[in-house]
């Protein structure tokens, strides 16, 4: 199956040919923790979880953050296919250049445990919404640089305490959404 691969520490794009079994994304990321991503259209974007513990490098494929290497199949329905998305396309989508604000925050997460996108809910307004970590940090890398410095050495706190990293996420989110108003 035509596959692409994205290795952001060589700042590499490479098509590839790959035999799909069952264990094919377990096996090329050397883990069976695995994130599925499907913010690019008919194809699912396949990283691995322990990427930030493992400090690997980060970068950006569209709006998406992505830490470590990534593996992009085609999707039909649930079912994997060849990609479909031209080469240069994918190339013209991918940007290697990570903020600061990323680097630190992402080098303090390292020793947590914390998944940039698993789901949690704050309430705004009795309404219940869904974000996850990934929009927090996005969020908190717009800020203004008291902002960020602010997030940051919160975030040195928490993890010096051994706060649970993602209810300091949700409080930072919570934080974020009110300043909205």
């Amino acid at each position: 199956m035509k596959a692409y691969t994205i290795n952001p520490q060589k700042q590499e794009l490479q098509e590839i040919e790959l035999d799909i079994q069952a264990n094919t994304v377990y096996t090329f990321f050397s883990s069976i923790s695995i994130d599925d991503l499907t913010t690019l259209d008919k194809h699912t974007i396949h990283c691995d979880i322990e990427a930030i513990s493992k400090g690997k490098e980060a970068f950006f494929l569209g709006e998406q953050l992505i830490v470590g290497d990534a593996l992009i199949f085609g999707k039909n329905g649930f079912e994997d296919v060849d990609v479909t998305i031209p080469k240069e396309e994918l190339a013209s989508l991918i940007n290697y250049e990570v903020s600061s604000f990323y680097k630190k925050t992402l080098a303090l997460l390292q020793t947590t445990d914390i998944n940039l996108y698993s789901v949690f809910e704050v309430t705004k307004n009795s309404e219940d919404i869904q974000l996850n970590t990934e929009w927090v940090l996005h969020i908190f890398n717009i800020a203004d640089k008291k902002t960020k410095e602010y997030f940051l050495d919160e975030l040195q706190k928490a993890i010096e305490i051994k706060k649970d990293t993602l209810e300091f996420m949700q409080s930072m989110a919570v934080l974020a959404l009110n300043a909205t108003e």
